[in-house]
C-alpha cells in the first residue's frame, strides 16, 4: 500500500514511535479524515508503515495524547474534535497568581480582538450574522435570567473569531476563551450590564459590516473588563497591607 509523500518511518532520524505519530498524522491529511472518522487499523498501519503493531499502539498514545486521536473501547481509533486542539494548550491553569494572569491575558486580547472584530465585520458572512446574533442573544437571555452567562460568552467569542475566515485565529481561541472564565470568576459576574451593551455593539457593527465601530466596540468592551480588574487588584493590595498589618 502506498500514500502520495508517505515515507517508511525507518528512514528517518527521530525515535520510532515518535516518526509513526507523524506519518500517522500525515495520513490523517492526505485522506482527508475529519472528526469522528475511523482510523485504520493496527495491521493496516503497520504494514503501511513497516512497523510492528507495538510502534503503532504507542504512535497512538502520544496522538491521544495530542488530541488528534480518540479511542473507544470495542469499536476503535478515531479522530478527535478539533484535532491537534486542547482545552488549555497554553498550561494557563497551571500560573499561580490569578490576577496577574488576568491583566497579561487582558493585553493581549487587547492587540488580538480588536483586529478580529474589525476582520470580522469586513469577512462576515449572512450566516455568520445570524449566529453572533444567537450567540448574543444567549448571553443577553442568561444575564436577564440570572444564571452564568460565561459559557455562552465564550461561544459568542468564538463565533467571531470564526467570522475573520483566518485559519490561525480558531488556534488563538483558547486565550480569549480562557480569559473570559478567569474574568467572570475575578469579578464575580458584576459587569451584566456592561456585558449586553458592549456585546450588543459589537454585534451590530459587524452586522453592518463596519469594520472600524466594530474595533472601537471591542476596545469599550476590553477596557470594561479592565476597570474590574483594576479594583479587584486595589482590594488584593488591601488585604496584603492587612495581613502584614496583623
Amino acid at each position: 500500500m502506498e500514500e502520495s509523500g508517505f515515507q517508511n518511518v525507518t528512514k528517518n532520524n527521530l525515535p520510532l514511535p515518535e516518526r509513526a505519530a507523524d506519518q500517522i498524522t500525515q495520513l490523517i491529511i492526505n485522506r482527508n479524515l475529519q472528526s469522528g472518522d475511523k482510523l485504520p487499523n493496527e495491521f493496516e498501519l503497520g504494514s503501511l508503515l513497516n512497523v510492528g503493531r507495538g510502534t503503532i499502539r504507542e504512535a497512538v498514545k502520544i496522538l491521544v495524547a495530542r488530541n488528534i486521536l480518540t479511542i473507544k473501547r470495542g469499536k476503535g481509533t478515531f479522530i478527535a474534535n478539533h484535532p491537534g486542539r486542547v482545552e488549555d494548550p497554553f498550561g494557563f491553569a497551571f500560573y499561580t497568581d490569578r490576577l496577574k494572569l488576568a491583566f497579561d491575558l487582558w493585553e493581549v486580547r487587547m492587540q488580538l480582538e480588536p483586529w478580529v472584530a474589525s476582520m470580522a465585520a469586513q469577512r462576515a458572512t449572512e450566516r455568520d450574522i445570524e449566529e453572533i446574533k444567537a450567540r448574543c442573544e444567549d448571553v443577553e437571555r442568561d444575564i436577564r435570567s440570572g444564571v452564568d452567562h460565561l459559557s455562552n460568552d465564550v461561544r459568542l467569542h468564538i463565533s467571531i473569531a470564526r467570522c475573520t475566515k483566518n485559519d490561525v485565529v480558531p488556534n488563538l481561541i483558547p486565550v480569549i476563551t480562557y480569559s473570559v472564565g478567569l474574568f467572570g470568576a475575578l469579578n464575580q459576574n458584576r459587569l451584566r450590564e456592561e456585558t449586553i451593551a458592549t456585546h450588543r455593539a459589537i454585534v451590530d457593527a459587524i452586522a453592518a459590516h463596519d469594520s472600524e465601530a466594530a474595533r472601537i466596540a471591542m476596545i469599550q468592551h476590553l477596557l470594561s473588563n479592565k476597570a474590574t480588574l483594576d479594583e479587584e487588584a486595589g482590594k488584593s493590595k488591601e488585604r496584603r497591607e492587612d495581613l502584614k498589618e496583623n
